[in-house]
């Protein structure tokens, strides 16, 4: 016999009409009454008598009302055991990160988090803005976020890696020999605005600086942004972890004066952390500290 039958029987009864108790449990009026038909004709009694003024238990669905709830308790707390048992026989941990941690830094970290905790399953949403992942945590729908101190949104967080910011050039600016590339050069320029929210960081790098390029906005991704460099139709600049495998068809030169973005991971509470986020953060820091400096 399936208990939401039962659950519908009940509400119909204690909410006297079986158009009130379909709003509730998201049936329509004639799935609960040709469910109810069907409960009754599977017991082989009369449940509920039905009026002009709604519907109430029979007398035989009087003897039957206190066992039925007993039941439907229960059968909750079976379900609510199994799924307890289920969660503590494997557990998921859920990370958040901006594309370029999630494509460069992830795949190393986690192949390395498996192997020491098989039992642990790593769920990972890329985030489309650098705003999501603080939101996430904030939500509690994420354990742990891949952010910068800025964007941490005030959670415990750890640096990790300084991330060297670059100005991206097409194929034939004129460089000469420089090994790096002023700020300063970018005033009066056309600068491509690169996406995923970095704008705050850019902006906030020719603030400082009192630099006024001609911005332009586009909605489109980081590797589009360098196409359209590459096109000549203006400079940008970006992370070396953003650039990464992209720079065959422009010029990428350090920034001076040198600038770059500290990554870092966030959590709610590193003290009242789980286990198996204090593992993974361990982790992490442990193969972050076995990359090559900037």
């Amino acid at each position: 016999m399936e208990s939401r039958k039962l659950e519908a029987l009940l509400m119909s009864a204690d909410l006297g009409s079986f158009t009130k108790a379909a709003e509730v449990l998201g049936y329509t009026q004639s799935g609960l009454t040709h469910m109810m038909n069907a409960l009754e004709r599977e017991i082989g009694v009369v449940l509920l008598a039905r009026g002009r003024h709604g519907v109430r238990l029979t007398e035989e669905g009087e003897q039957l009302a206190p066992i039925i709830r007993e039941f439907l308790k229960v059968n909750a707390q079976l379900d609510e055991t199994i799924l307890r048992l289920a969660a503590s026989r494997r557990e998921t941990l859920r990370i958040a990160a901006y594309a370029s941690v999630a494509m460069y830094w992830l795949p190393s970290i986690l192949r390395r988090f498996r192997a020491e905790n098989p039992g642990v399953e790593v769920d990972i949403r890329m985030a489309d803005h650098v705003e999501t992942p603080s939101r996430l945590l904030s939500q509690g729908k994420t354990d742990i976020i891949f952010v910068t101190h800025e964007e941490c949104g005030g959670h415990d967080w750890l640096a990790l890696k300084n991330d060297t910011i670059y100005a991206v050039l097409p194929p034939d600016y004129p460089i000469g020999r420089r090994k790096r590339f002023r700020i300063r050069e970018y005033e009066g320029k056309e600068f491509l605005m690169p996406s995923q929210g970095f704008d705050k960081l850019i902006l906030d790098i020719f603030a400082r600086q009192g630099v006024h390029p001609v911005i332009h906005s586009a909605a489109v991704d980081d590797a589009i942004v360098v196409s359209m460099v590459e096109q000549g139709l203006g400079l940008t600049m970006m992370t070396e972890l953003i650039l990464r495998g992209r720079t065959e068809r422009v010029q990428a030169l350090p920034l001076e004066p040198h600038m770059s973005r500290e990554l870092g991971l966030a959590v709610r509470s590193l003290a009242d952390a789980p286990a198996s986020v204090k593992k993974f953060i361990a982790c992490t820091q442990s193969l972050i500290d076995e990359l090559p400096p900037n």
